[in-house]
């Protein structure tokens, strides 16, 4: 295959999804931060399905900070990790509650407990803004290297190929991959003939 231009090359994955909103449910920036937060290593859709008895018993950080992790295990129970994850929100709900503004910079979000660069890039999508960086989940980790824009399976390394390969404007990118993992490039019998990105796509074009 010649050198692929990536700029180019993603318009139509982003066309198909750019803007496209998160599959985890939220009202507001406080009920993204907890889905966030205790999706990690979990499906959205069972996070999808928690969530708002969670919420319904604790609305907002306020009532979140003054919580107990006992009190929120009856509630995330069976989320992976769900008991570390309830320290971690109530954490952050104290930090957060007296904020008249909710800090959304990569680094003011990596710095709360629980916050890594890639939740913290999903929130920063989600809030509407500006990237800072790429999305890069396990459906990134899959699809970038079978297209062939990046390379390995370290996210940070990933995402830094993903941020030099596209320009900035470009970097949704990153969570249209996730979708394109979701939808067409699955871990087994990914659906090529039916994939926007096939023409460049070197797991594709392997042997062609």
């Amino acid at each position: 295959m010649a050198k692929v231009i990536w700029e180019e090359a993603v318009k139509p994955l982003l066309k198909k999804y750019k803007n496209k909103k998160h599959p985890i449910y939220y009202s507001n920036i406080y009920q993204l931060i907890v889905v966030v937060v205790l999706s990690a290593r979990a499906t959205d859709k069972y996070i999808n399905q928690l969530s708002p008895k969670f919420f319904k018993s604790l609305p907002d950080f306020e009532s979140l900070s003054n919580s107990s992790p006992e009190l929120l295990y009856p509630l995330i129970k069976g989320v992976p990790g769900f008991n570390k994850k309830a320290v971690w929100l109530i954490e952050i709900a104290k930090q957060l509650k007296k904020k008249k503004e909710i800090p959304l910079s990569i680094k003011e979000l990596s710095s709360l407990p629980g916050i890594g660069r890639k939740s913290a890039n999903v929130i920063r999508r989600e809030a509407g803004e500006k990237p800072e960086g790429v999305i890069v989940d396990l459906h990134v980790l899959r699809v970038a290297p079978r297209l062939g824009i990046a390379e390995g399976d370290d996210p940070k390394k990933i995402e830094d190929q993903l941020m030099q390969a596209l320009p900035q404007k470009d970097w949704d990118a990153g969570m249209a991959m996730s979708f394109l993992g979701r939808e067409i490039c699955r871990p087994t019998n990914p659906d090529c003939p039916e994939c926007v990105m096939n023409g460049v796509c070197k797991y594709y074009n392997k042997g062609k």
